[in-house]
């Protein structure tokens, strides 16, 4: 089953990011705000083909280039990687990029690399976006995929927290299907049949003239005894049972 998504010519809007469903016609944050009014271009001197490129984030600050070669080169040969870092402290900034050779070793380290474990941290790894994706707005421009709920800016779409079917497409689908069920089942039972039809019929006219009749009898007794100069005598001898 392919995930939902409401992206149809590969091209990113930060409107539909910010909608769990893609359905937002107005921004709820102003980062999105922001993205709308941002015009980004990819950094032209960044090297390698973005198509056999993976995005590796949430790293340890600690992870250095070498380690993030060694944790993916057994998914095959390795072009080019890269661990972005701060320009003016060096600090790693928890993310980057590895090139792959073919498009066999990107789609295992894709699979392969989810919720992979390196210097005891937690993964996730992506295809890159910013070359690929048209109109692709970065996550320091308010645009990007994910995000963390603390921040009330969570982006949908990407591998992180991809998009959510609309709750009225979702429900009018599970009304579809219960009434389909409900036929299914009804088609079973015998009281399609005329004969199986006529006998619920009597057998449910039977049982409210009994619920009716007795009902009428019970009132006919008590309003007898309520007329009869014995009416005490009945009464407190029906409150004596109850005791």
């Amino acid at each position: 089953m392919e995930p939902f998504s409401p992206y149809l010519d590969k091209v990113y809007d930060p409107l539909k990011a910010g909608s769990i469903d893609g359905t937002d016609e107005d921004p709820h944050d102003r980062a999105i705000t922001r993205a709308l009014a941002t015009k980004y271009k990819p950094n032209k001197r960044v090297k390698g083909d973005p198509q056999l490129t993976l995005f590796v984030t949430r790293l340890s600050p600690n992870t250095d280039e070498e380690t993030l070669y060694n944790s993916f080169r057994h998914f095959g040969k390795i072009q080019h990687y890269r661990l972005v870092r701060d320009i003016v402290t060096g600090f790693s900034k928890c993310y980057g990029f590895v090139e792959f050779d073919s498009e066999k070793a990107l789609r295992n380290a894709y699979t392969e690399g989810k919720n992979m474990t390196i210097d005891d941290k937690e993964i996730l790894v992506d295809y890159e976006h910013a070359r690929t994706l048209k109109n692709w707005i970065p996550r320091r421009f308010g645009g990007g995929f994910g995000g963390k709920k603390e921040s009330g800016q969570l982006r949908f779409g990407g591998r992180d927290r991809p998009f959510r079917k609309p709750l009225m497409a979702a429900s009018l689908k599970k009304h579809e299907d219960s009434e389909d069920r409900f036929t299914r089942d009804d088609s079973k039972t015998p009281r399609n049949t005329e004969r199986g039809w006529r006998d619920n019929r009597e057998r449910d006219y039977g049982r409210s003239r009994r619920e009716v009749g007795g009902g009428r009898h019970e009132d006919r007794r008590q309003r007898q005894r309520s007329r009869s100069p014995h009416g005490d005598h009945y009464r407190a001898k029906d409150n004596y049972s109850r005791r």
